[in-house]
């Protein structure tokens, strides 16, 4: 049994101001270069770290002296895999191919760390060191989806190294178990709409295959489980959930901790045992933790924001 408490933190995506806010209210303070924790408590970082805000690199320092020094864990994120892949070769090029979209999408990161620098070189290979599931015995963290398969495939691959070429080369392999399970780990459960149906994401961009509440409990219409923006509920078809999509059995164990889902509101429970902590600080939302004392099931009010 762990003798420490958890200060989960959520997507943070550049927001360095947002981040030492939150690290301030929740008893951190900041000595030597670095955050310190209240006695007994160690902070938690669902990844997405980069991308979109505007000190990208001071997050990342942030968060890996508090790494190095004992008073963090990080876990990966679909930017930071992004990240490694726009960065890494494999046999046919960039394992991440460099199109428009995929440059779009990185190119404030880019800028900030500039590309190709010693800087830039040495931040992706510390996001290789990132595990994508952490399995801490009372809580759980991962990015997207705690799917026990996907955990048990790239915990058999890596172990506690950090991604190897060949690891990646298989990871962006879409014939490849490791690319299944990196997909699931790090962007969630999701599916296809219908034919005719779409909706706009909160980048303003059409989309056909739509984010799962994979956390619900036996849900009885898709509408009830994809996860869309505010306004785009009835883009989606009332129509039962498709028969090769997990049940929704309730899930046991202990806590789930994710990010990644860009939720919208005030922060509550996602279910008694999945907490997302994601709720759009790399918009206008806040930056959200989650305090975790030893409780079985979340509680809703162990939220905390900033921002």
């Amino acid at each position: 049994m762990s003798t420490l408490s958890y200060d989960v933190i959520g997507d943070i995506h550049g927001h360095a101001a947002k981040l030492e806010a939150l690290l301030m209210r929740l008893g951190y303070t900041e000595r030597n270069g670095g955050w310190m924790p209240p006695p007994g408590r160690q902070a938690v970082f669902l990844g997405d770290l980069v991308d979109r805000g505007p000190e990208q690199v001071k997050v990342v320092q942030i968060v890996r002296t508090m790494v190095d020094g004992g008073h963090a864990r990080c876990i990966m994120g679909n930017h930071e895999f992004n990240a490694i892949g726009f960065a890494t070769r494999g046999r046919n090029g960039f394992l991440r191919p460099h199109s428009a979209k995929n440059i779009g999408q990185h190119a404030e990161f880019l800028r900030q760390v500039g590309e190709g620098s010693r800087l830039h070189r040495e931040i992706v290979d510390w996001f290789r060191t990132l595990p994508p599931a952490l399995d801490l015995g009372v809580i759980r963290a991962v990015h997207a989806w705690w799917h026990q398969p996907y955990v048990d495939t790239v915990a058999g691959r890596l172990g506690n190294l950090p991604m190897s070429d060949e690891f990646l080369a298989a990871a962006y392999d879409r014939n490849m178990p490791e690319w299944h399970a990196m997909e699931g780990l790090s962007k969630g459960l999701e599916m296809r709409l219908p034919e005719g149906h779409s909706f706009v994401d909160h980048s303003g961009t059409e989309r056909q295959v739509v984010r799962i509440r994979w956390w619900r409990d036996r849900p009885a219409s898709l509408r009830e489980v994809a996860i869309v923006g505010r306004g785009q509920e009835q883009m989606i078809p009332d129509a039962p959930v498709a028969a090769d999509l997990p049940d929704g059995a309730p899930i046991e164990g202990s806590p789930v901790f994710i990010g990644h889902y860009w939720m919208e509101g005030d922060p509550v429970p996602m279910s008694p045992k999945v907490a997302c902590l994601d709720w759009s600080a790399a918009k206008d939302g806040p930056l959200v933790a989650y305090r975790w004392d030893g409780e079985s099931e979340i509680d809703g009010r162990r939220f905390v924001t900033a921002g």
